[in-house]
């Protein structure tokens, strides 16, 4: 796909999406430096906040993909923030809005991260609203990657909102948030990681030159796809559950449900989900790049191995010094200190280019999978109550 002249990938329905995956590393480069630009602007806003408040709590929101940025940085960040300080929550803005009295407080400080592709979802926006009318001390941190978005235009001009804008080629104009997904990852990132921030810079590179390497491994990825499944687990520990969770949307997505998916932990996975293995199912599992989560990773790659049911299980992992002796997606070693969270953005290249493919071997158009129509871009259909 990623080789396909414009012609060919518009009677596929899939120019727009394969695009948007394959331009991901140079965004994430772009990424960086708009950020850079915003650093120190950032950083007050956060020093300010920390100033005025003994406690905040800061929830990571959004609605699908964008929800699942949340669950991917969040467990990474509760080990990097300062606990006493910020409280870190990843709830979904459809959870907010349904259930506002059990994550809203009006006496707890509370700063709002949203993230949002278009920024025109109904629940991005009355999560908003939510918070507004119920917590005393509000404040919000807009990620999102549309300019004129009903949400970026909340954050102009007002003081206790501060806005940032992604690449303007994140804003994925496809169905499937592939771009947006990860530059709004990595905009957290280096937000709230506390490393130094010309070291997250080499890690960038770093990433940039694993997607790069996922592109022009595409033919591999295509011998996977090639084989004979319905189904498609991913598993991962940690931030790579979050990822998980996001690769198994793609694949619902693209695929319009002609193949069915399933994600969670590796050690989850023995309580009752790995049932849904079958002589027809793919299991990707990421692996981690922690020494002592990686060996629960493994673990599960060699019980799945030696019950010889599942069609192809199949490694995504850094090479070190013990890894999975069947198939593998390896990396090289140059990226063996790099975080798990940030493996995700590579990572997650690989499950959307196993969507994209998928997509086309059971017939769909990837750039427009839905037939019917009954799911959208952005979301319709949303009737938002009133609060009391």
């Amino acid at each position: 796909m990623f080789t396909l002249d414009n012609e060919k990938l518009e009677s596929l329905g899939a120019s727009i999406t394969t695009e948007e995956i394959k331009q991901q590393p140079v965004l994430w480069d772009e990424t960086y430096l708009l950020y850079t630009k915003k650093h120190a602007e950032t950083q007050a806003f956060l020093q300010k906040l920390a100033e005025q408040h003994e406690r905040i709590r800061v929830i990571f929101t959004g609605a699908g993909t964008s929800a699942y940025v949340g669950d991917t940085v969040t467990p990474y960040l509760k080990g990097k923030v300062d606990e006493k300080k910020w409280e870190l929550l990843s709830v979904p803005t459809t959870n907010l809005v349904s259930n506002p009295y059990e994550f809203l407080n009006a006496n707890f400080p509370t700063l709002l991260v949203s993230f949002a592709r278009s920024g025109n979802s109904p629940e991005s926006v009355a999560a908003i609203e939510l918070a507004e009318q119920i917590v005393t001390n509000f404040y919000q941190l807009t990620i999102t990657c549309a300019n004129d978005g009903e949400l970026a235009k909340r954050a102009k001009d007002d003081e206790h909102n501060f806005l940032l804008l992604m690449p303007e080629r994140a804003n994925d104009q496809g169905f499937a948030m592939t771009g947006s997904y990860s530059c709004m990852t990595l905009t957290t990132l280096l937000v709230f990681d506390q490393l130094p921030l010309e070291e997250k810079g080499s890690i960038v590179q770093t990433i940039r030159q694993m997607g790069e390497s996922v592109i022009r491994r595409e033919g591999d990825i295509q011998k996977i796809v090639d084989r004979n499944f319905d189904r498609i687990i991913y598993l991962g520990s940690g931030s790579l559950e979050g990822l998980a969770r996001e690769s198994q949307l793609k694949v619902l997505e693209l695929t319009a449900g002609k193949i069915v998916t399933a994600f969670d932990s590796p050690l989850g996975f023995r309580h009752g989900p790995k049932s849904f293995v079958n002589e027809k199912t793919l299991v990707f599992v990421f692996v981690s790049n922690h020494p002592y989560t990686r060996q629960y990773d493994l673990d599960m790659l060699n019980e799945l191995q030696r019950d010889n049911i599942a069609n192809y299980i199949c490694a995504i992992e850094v090479d070190g010094q013990t890894r999975f002796v069947g198939n593998t997606f390896l990396f090289g070693r140059d990226a063996q200190s790099v975080p798990d969270v940030y493996l995700a953005l590579p990572f997650v290249m690989i499950g959307q280019t196993v969507s994209l493919l998928a997509s086309v071997k059971v017939g769909n158009t990837p750039d427009t999978p839905s037939p019917t129509g009954t799911v959208n871009r952005v979301v319709k259909g949303v009737t938002v109550y009133e609060y009391e």
